[in-house]
């Protein structure tokens, strides 16, 4: 084997690691890949650079995920900078691949903020009602011991801000993959780069649409909060309050189907609608969830009762006949059955913030 071949084999083999999820951190993919291809070592020059592991992680994110990266990249970009406005007091500068353009299924939105005090970026987080969580970092090289600072932003598309020093604000630096001044935009030159690339876009609009978007999973989580406090007879709900019901429910449909983000939202939204009005919760849940779930999501929860007398065999000729004609049948048939099966008391559960963190991320995986 040539070593030009080796290294383009390792480059592929460490992009695939890397685009899989398996990998994170192109040393440890790189020298994985290596493993796997040679068993044994391996010259440093077969080693193929972060570079060249990146055009390829690029070509199987085009090979797989078509014209939808496109269009995913030109959201991010506009999600960016309704960002980096509300955050212009720390002088936001975004970097890595929503500016290259070498995003993949999965990519986040990676910022450098500026400041001396993490509260004062959160405090600005809070007044937003952005959904946070605070990382420090601890990580040594070159025999440097340093903390860095990354505050993960949940919404349409995850968002990491690292946090530096007011007067880093105009320190280069170095790319982890071309070895260069790391490649980075100001709100200005963010909005020059998008004008030069979507000239018929309109800008201001399109962050505007962005600005009143609802976020649809802050919408379910003000909506199933609430269940903790609807608390049912015991006899068929012995299990306690309503939320743990139905993140039981949702987590034995996971188990069934984790892919299959309608169902999994049916499951864990089934019962929203008791915390509104207990006499007819599917169509105060539906009113309530109106504009926020698929179709086939609402057709599952208005059907999950009627479901039940489908496993009971207590429905009539007709009824049973309709749910018959739905090529979703078999879906509601595994829903109603969850639905019955999550009712155990003290039982394990993910919590909702788990919950919902996890059904994010499939949104975004498969749009």
């Amino acid at each position: 084997m040539t070593p030009s071949k080796l290294r383009r084999q390792i480059a592929y083999e460490a992009a695939c690691l890397m685009y899989r999820r398996q990998e994170s951190e192109y040393y440890r993919a790189k020298q994985k890949a290596a493993r796997r291809l040679c068993r044994g070592w391996v010259k440093p020059a077969d080693l193929p650079s972060n570079a060249e592991i990146r055009d390829e992680i690029q070509s199987l994110a085009r090979l797989y995920e078509g014209s939808q990266r496109t269009d995913r990249l030109q959201d991010m970009r506009l999600e960016a900078l309704r960002l980096m406005r509300l955050l212009r007091p720390f002088r936001p500068r975004l970097i890595g691949s929503v500016l290259t353009g070498h995003i993949r299924a999965g990519s986040d939105i990676d910022m450098h903020v500026f400041s001396d005090s993490t509260e004062a970026v959160t405090h600005v987080l809070d007044g937003l009602g952005a959904v946070y969580d605070v990382e420090r970092k601890r990580v040594r090289k070159h025999g440097e011991e340093r903390v860095f600072t990354h505050i993960h932003v949940q919404d349409r598309f995850p968002c990491e801000l690292t946090v530096y020093p007011a007067a880093r604000a105009h320190y280069v630096f170095k790319s982890s993959v071309t070895g260069k001044a790391m490649e980075r935009a100001s709100i200005a030159e963010l909005e020059r780069m998008l004008e030069l690339e979507y000239p018929r876009l309109p800008l201001e609009e399109a962050v505007s649409a962005l600005e009143n978007r609802v976020d649809r999973f802050q919408v379910y989580e003000a909506l199933l909060l609430p269940l903790e406090n609807v608390h049912e007879d015991r006899r068929h709900h012995p299990e306690g309050d309503a939320l743990y019901h139905s993140l039981q429910v949702y987590d034995l449909a996971c188990s069934a189907l984790p892919y299959d983000e309608e169902l999994l939202l049916a499951a864990l939204l089934h019962d929203v609608g008791k915390a509104i009005d207990p006499r007819d919760h599917v169509a105060a849940g539906l009113a309530a969830l109106d504009g926020f779930i698929t179709p086939r999501t609402a057709w599952f929860i208005e059907h999950h009762m009627l479901g039940q007398g489908l496993l009971d065999g207590t429905i009539g000729v007709r009824a049973r006949r309709r749910l018959q004609q739905s090529g979703d049948l078999e879906e509601l048939q595994l829903l109603c059955q969850c639905d019955r099966d999550g009712r155990q008391a003290g039982v394990e559960a993910p919590d909702l913030e788990e919950a919902l963190s996890y059904l994010r991320d499939l949104s975004r995986t498969f749009g």
